[in-house]
């Protein structure tokens, strides 16, 4: 059914999303998005607990947008467009009516932390390392998700992290509140003992719950944010900081 996703349905109550592009450190494609996309709608459709998201393999949780698709030499219009159907895939996280847990498995950079931050838990891998670079690369945060963390963490670090664009540390970040809980790699396959404490909930007591808190984050108000957060970062796609980042990376890949 997918070719860029993997989508499950387990007996203990919930749904997982696994990132399929291990090759590519799961990157986010046009096609993975749209695929994402109708990923989340069909767990809506669902009886479940709560919705994972994760990535394949064990040394990449999602490196961002792919490049081929996301390149230097869009149009900020173009930009935007790309832009926004990651957008809008975040906000269906964000909006989801049961908790969503992004269990880490690999690093993540740029965009691949913004997925993890519209996800309301993150629970990682130890030995893994996080970082909003977009800063580095002449752009800033363009799926909504700079916005979004700073509902996650306290709004200086955020706004700290978001300009310095350093790649920190799972154990440094769940100091930081971003991580909740950090695994040891002997016992990351047994996703059971992992998510023990979300399958022993019945699914009324996670709407519950969920519908709580998205009531105290404010999620439509959060959507107009992620808007202009898209537009703000399409407006310096053609920037001569970002081109040339995009071109420097490009060349030392080959």
């Amino acid at each position: 059914m997918f070719k860029t996703i993997q989508y499950e349905t387990f007996s203990e109550g919930y749904s997982m999303i696994t990132l399929n592009r291990p090759e590519k450190r799961n990157a986010i494609s046009t096609e993975m998005a749209r695929e994402l996309r109708e990923a989340i709608k069909l767990a809506r459709e669902e009886t479940i607990k709560f919705l994972v998201i994760t990535g394949s393999g064990d040394n990449a949780f999602c490196a961002g947008g792919d490049l081929k698709d996301l390149h230097g030499d869009l149009t900020p219009a173009d930009a935007f467009h790309q832009l926004y159907a990651m957008k809008e895939v975040l906000f269906d996280i964000v909006s989801f009516p049961v908790p969503t847990i992004c269990l880490l498995n690999g690093d993540a950079v740029g965009g691949g932390c913004e997925i993890a931050t519209a996800c309301d838990f993150r629970i990682a891998r130890e030995s893994t390392e996080f970082g909003f670079v977009q800063t580095k690369l002449g752009i800033t945060p363009g799926w909504g998700g700079g916005a979004l963390l700073y509902e996650k963490v306290h709004s200086s670090f955020a706004y700290s992290w978001l300009i310095d664009a350093e790649v920190y540390d799972a154990l440094f970040l769940k100091d930081k509140g971003w991580v909740h809980r950090i695994v040891p790699t002997e016992k990351w396959h047994d996703r059971t003992e992992i998510l023990a404490v979300y399958i022993s909930k019945s699914v009324a007591q996670m709407e519950i719950l969920d519908k709580q808190y998205k009531q105290k984050v404010g999620v439509l108000g959060l959507s107009a944010l992620m808007d202009e957060e898209v537009r703000n970062c399409a407006k310096l796609w053609d920037s001569e900081e970002h081109v040339d980042a995009v071109n420097k990376f490009l060349a030392e890949k080959g």
